[in-house]
């Protein structure tokens, strides 16, 4: 039987807009750092330095991002927070394009659920690495269902103050499938609800955990509705930011005393939903325990770990057939605050800094997955 295969990405691009946020003039939460040090007189001018600010900040920003896509040498890429399909063309012809050439000319996303207007995206190669032609063949949106709808509202989530009417998915679950070399392959990309900060006298990943468990319990049942009984044996990765960890390595001592790194498992977390029973394979934990973050999270000196928000999750079917397939992290866009455990250094992006420019937050993950 011919084999084939298929390089595959997720990368949570870090607010690839095509637009200006000017709600830093009245709420001092979302004004940027640099602005708080200078005396802004009024709207109009607040207006005009933010623009000049946002514009030098992304175009060396953007440069990373695509240094980072490049380096993932993906066919397919699994894009998160994207503002919309202009931003995106933009960015893939007057950055991506200088690097790569003419590579994913081919770019699906539609309108989700986030209030800040931030969506999935797949961008696609007309063919993979070898030749063989990747051929787009639908795309559903599951942005519309409701807790209602999947039978998934709880007491939890109306002590949230949810409804049951309301959207499960903060974006969406974006279903795209394809074809390569004629045989057939389905992404799911996802944007799960962040953690953000403490509320109610919980940390912020435990007051919003009841949210995540519901996307990914409506995730495992679109898979599951869509193919049956059998839906271990078809081809198909969740691919994206989950925004949520079952390990974390925790980061301990200082630049003189040296740091420690330390793995503790979580009680639980939502992305167990989805690998639990086998559902999916993690294919992010092939690598060393220490080796398998994706995002450094800092709150100053006293919290401070490592942790995989982004996933490459396979079918069962796909996780036997590349059992011995590990994905690559990219690393190098991080910025240099970011603390590496020992031997995983990397050399960095040009003009990446201490904290900023850097290309994501995030680290774009790839696996190349043979199809038989």
């Amino acid at each position: 039987m011919a084999t084939m295969s298929v390089r595959i990405a997720t990368f949570n691009v870090e607010n690839l807009m095509n637009r200006f946020d000017f709600s830093g003039y009245r709420n001092e939460l979302q004004q940027d750092r640099a602005l708080a040090l200078f005396d802004i007189r009024n709207e109009a001018e607040y207006r005009e330095i933010e623009r000049a600010r946002t514009i030098a900040h992304t175009d060396d920003t953007r440069q990373l991002s695509a240094l980072a896509i490049a380096a993932t040498r993906a066919d397919i890429l699994c894009l998160q927070e994207v503002d919309n399909i202009e931003a995106l063309k933009a960015f893939e012809y007057g950055y991506l394009f200088k690097m790569i050439g003419a590579g994913y000319r081919h770019k699906h996303m539609t309108p989700g659920n986030d209030s800040r207007g931030i969506d999935v995206a797949v961008m696609l190669r007309d063919e993979t690495a070898h030749g063989e032609p990747i051929e787009f063949v639908r795309m559903v949106s599951h942005a519309h269902v409701t807790y209602e709808e999947f039978a998934l509202h709880s007491p939890v989530l109306a002590e949230l103050g949810i409804e049951p009417f309301e959207r499960i998915f903060r974006r969406d679950c974006l279903e795209i499938d394809l074809k390569i070399g004629g045989k057939r392959f389905t992404l799911y990309c996802l944007h799960f609800k962040s953690m953000g900060g403490a509320r109610n006298g919980m940390d912020g990943r435990t007051a919003t955990m009841p949210v995540r468990m519901a996307e990914a319990k409506a995730v495992r049942r679109i898979i599951t509705d869509r193919f049956g009984a059998r839906a271990g044996d078809k081809r198909w990765a969740i691919c994206g930011d989950l925004n949520d960890y079952a390990e974390r390595v925790v980061i301990t001592g200082d630049a003189v005393s040296g740091y420690q790194f330390s793995p503790v498992r979580e009680n639980g977390s939502s992305v167990d939903v989805l690998t639990k029973g086998g559902f999916a394979v993690n294919a992010v934990e092939r690598r060393p325990e220490l080796d398998r973050w994706t995002l450094y999270h800092t709150r100053g000196p006293q919290e401070r770990h490592l942790c995989q928000l982004d996933y490459i999750l396979l079918s069962p079917a796909l996780a036997r057939t590349n059992a011995l397939a590990t994905p690559d992290i990219v690393r190098n866009g991080q910025p240099f605050r970011t603390l590496f455990p020992p031997g995983q250094e990397v050399e960095r992006f040009p003009r990446i800094g201490w904290d900023r420019p850097k290309a994501s937050d995030h680290c774009p993950v790839a696996l190349t997955v043979d199809l038989l």
